[in-house]
């Protein structure tokens, strides 16, 4: 009967906790899932405003640039004035973002609410992640880096799939997707209002600003090997955002934005089937395995993309999802492995470092554009001649209607050159525009 009163307490410590991992998890989940949630809308956009590939890359960069500040500047700032004030802040920068994209005509707007999302994401990538690991149940051992790394994943993968659904079935699409992600982090931060704390405010929130990379002693030696895993894989995950709408629209040649969500999906949903995988391994050995089938997925991808095959694609972008879950797991439970509250957030810091650094270099490098062009031409099985100039970073004529744009242009052309008439041609009329410069051709039915 003496113990009562400690057991009591004790299961109360315990639920409290469950309540903390819950909300964090949660909280995470909701905040990259707001994050992918444009990405459905994007071609609707390049239909709609004339945004171009170019474009579409450069919101890609202007995310992932201000995370790599927030996590330089903010990533120990849990440490010093709680998990759960830093897990707020991160949830109103993302759900501002998601206001300011309810009126998006301009590529401007478009890269304002990917910056605000860019330093909410950076924020909560260290320090509610850490609050994750802070609250995380005993048992199973492995739980710890498989919610911390997969949560994200996760999160982008239903973000893509719902976003999509709600875009091609719901009423006012280019409002609706991000409503619900506000409505979506609400309720996040209200569990996290009512949750524990799981770290004791002290001072120095002020120097901790300062932009800094520390690790503890006995991870450096373990962070070459899990920088490697890191960097190839974030890289690929960047690759599919900037690839993806692309390849929905010149190989599937569909416009339906839950065909996009399901297959950026298809890159990230495998990985959290995969990250429990890994937990039957060592962290070395767990690396080893998932990066040596990562590597064989991509000798798939690059020989579907030469032999132009979508079916083969599709197959190894599953399976490479699922090695990426493995490793990524295996490296974060090695990093993780006897970490104090206080190593957990800069541990975090470094490693989000090192993914959106890997993540900001496929669609920052200025041969990124013509390549993912080949790429698409490639599957779609097309193929620029020898004496064809380079290819510009817009999608192919691959569609029926974009060969009909290209023939009725042609032949505006040749009209312009017998007497400067207007060509006509079946039910379609040329509406000259200026845009960015030059004169681009419109359809619209006649009327």
């Amino acid at each position: 009967m003496e113990d009562s009163p400690a057991v009591i307490d004790q299961v109360y410590r315990d639920s409290r906790l469950r309540l903390a991992f819950l909300s964090a998890v949660v909280s995470l989940a909701a905040a990259f899932a707001a994050s992918s949630a444009p990405i459905p809308l994007f071609n609707l956009y390049r239909a709609e405003e004339g945004f171009n590939n170019a474009d579409i890359s450069l919101t890609v960069v202007a995310y992932d640039l201000p995370t790599l500040a927030a996590l330089l500047v903010m990533g120990r700032l849990s440490n010093y004035v709680g998990r759960r004030s830093t897990a707020i802040a991160s949830l109103g920068l993302l759900a501002l973002g998601c206001l300011v994209l309810l009126n998006v005509h301009a590529v401007g707007t478009l890269l304002a609410r990917r910056v605000l999302m860019g330093l909410g994401a950076g924020l909560a990538s260290s320090n509610v992640t850490a609050y994750v690991v802070d609250a995380v149940p005993s048992r199973p051992a492995w739980l710890a880096s498989v919610a911390s790394s997969q949560t994200v994943t996760l999160g982008l993968a239903v973000g893509a799939i719902a976003s999509g659904a709600l875009v091609q079935y719901g009423p006012s699409p280019r409002h609706l997707t991000y409503l619900v992600a506000v409505g979506s982090l609400f309720v996040s931060a209200v569990l996290i209002v009512v949750s524990p704390e799981t770290v004791t405010r002290t001072p120095g929130a002020w120097r901790s600003l300062r932009p800094s990379v520390r690790v503890p002693s006995r991870v450096r030696g373990l962070l070459p090997v899990a920088a490697a895993v890191f960097l190839s894989t974030w890289a690929t995950g960047a690759f599919y955002q900037a690839f993806v709408p692309g390849l929905v629209e010149d190989q599937l040649h569909s416009r339906s934005s839950l065909v996009l969500g399901l297959v950026f999906a298809a890159f990230m949903a495998p990985s959290v089937l995969g990250a429990p995988l890994g937990g039957r391994f060592t962290p070395a050995a767990g690396q080893r395995v998932g990066m040596t089938v990562f590597l064989a997925r991509w000798i798939g991808i690059t020989t579907a993309i030469t032999a132009g095959s979508l079916t083969v694609f599709i197959a190894a972008t599953v399976v490479a999802g699922a090695a990426q879950g493995i490793a990524v797991s295996a490296a974060i439970r090695g990093l993780l492995h006897g970490s104090t509250v206080a190593d957990r957030a800069p541990i975090f810091s470094v490693i989000y470092l090192i993914c959106y650094s890997a993540a900001a270099f496929p669609t920052s490098c200025p041969a990124s554009s013509p390549a993912l062009s080949r790429c698409r031409r490639s599957l779609s099985g097309t193929a620029d001649s020898p004496s064809s100039p380079p290819s510009s970073p817009s999608p192919p004529h691959a569609t029926p209607l974009a060969k009909g744009r290209a023939d009725n242009e042609r032949r505006t052309q040749a009209g312009r050159r017998e007497g400067g008439r207007q060509h006509r041609s079946g039910p379609l009329r040329v509406v000259p525009r200026r845009r960015a410069g030059r004169l681009a051709l419109l359809h619209a039915p006649e009327t």
